[in-house]
């Protein structure tokens, strides 16, 4: 059996193994000191409301509604979060300027901006994006800033040395040396733009899966809660893979580092 192939095996093997625990505790209704599976409904149960979710004929509106809010508000962080990220890992002046306020604001969890969003935006679907956008943009300010700091000084030196300008040592030193850390910035972004779905979305009264989540939980719908956490955990999770391959793409020179 090869290497690939045994990986995939365990990681198969431990998913199986949370899901019958979650079968027997469910359906055994344990309660486990400070834990309890009394009202936490079966695996079985949550993918009855998985059918009945697609049967309505409603999980596409909720889909396409929850990924134009995160995709949104993600572009607007990545433009950015990095733009600003660059500015404080290159300047003094616009890190004494910048990061102070940013700093103060980074700490604020995205449901402590519910009320001020609707005041500040004309529409509700502007204010969603906003959360999301929050979300995002400090993971990928922050690391983008760490990967700047980080580049090679000498590099830089080296490069004015052979008459590069300003732009050039941009363009050709400094971005592709953050690359790593930038990506990496770029899928926890990802993820926390879906964690403050449900944050952004208790905002709508229309759709999307945040919002279909909160309603389930209005209403004690407990399978549809699940069913909701799974699909925003799934979309999450396969949004953040998506930006680490095409990173991966964008960045060959870290591959071949790697191998070697």
């Amino acid at each position: 059996m090869s290497a690939s192939l045994k990986r995939s095996t365990l990681r198969a093997g431990s998913v199986l193994l949370c899901l019958l625990f979650w079968q027997v505790a469910a359906s055994q209704q344990w309660n486990l000191l400070l834990v309890t599976f009394a009202n936490v409904p079966t695996p079985l149960a949550v993918v009855q409301a998985a059918v009945d979710l697609i049967d309505s004929g409603k999980l596409l509106q909720h889909l396409v509604a929850s990924l134009g809010r995160v995709f949104s508000g993600y572009l607007a962080a990545i433009i950015v979060g990095i733009a600003l990220g660059v500015a404080i890992g290159r300047s003094r002046w616009a890190e004494d300027l910048l990061l102070p306020p940013l700093e103060v604001l980074r700490p604020i969890p995205a449901v402590a901006w519910i009320p001020l969003a609707i005041l500040m935006f004309p529409s509700s679907e502007l204010s969603m994006v906003f959360i999301t956008f929050t979300g995002a943009l400090f993971p990928i300010l922050l690391n983008t800033v760490h990967g700047v700091e980080a580049v090679d000084r000498r590099l830089i030196a080296s490069a004015r040395s052979l008459g590069a300008g300003r732009r050039a040592i941009l363009l050709e030193v400094v971005l592709p040396g953050a690359a790593p850390s930038i990506i990496t910035g770029l899928a926890i972004g990802m993820g926390t733009s879906w964690f403050c779905l449900v944050t952004a979305e208790m905002i709508s009264g229309q759709f999307g899966i945040g919002y279909y989540t909160w309603e389930s939980y209005t209403i004690q719908n407990y399978p549809d809660i699940v069913v909701g956490m799974l699909l925003i955990g799934l979309l999450g999770m396969g949004s953040s893979l998506l930006v680490k391959r095409l990173g991966g793409l964008l960045t060959p020179w870290q591959r071949s580092r790697g191998n070697a």
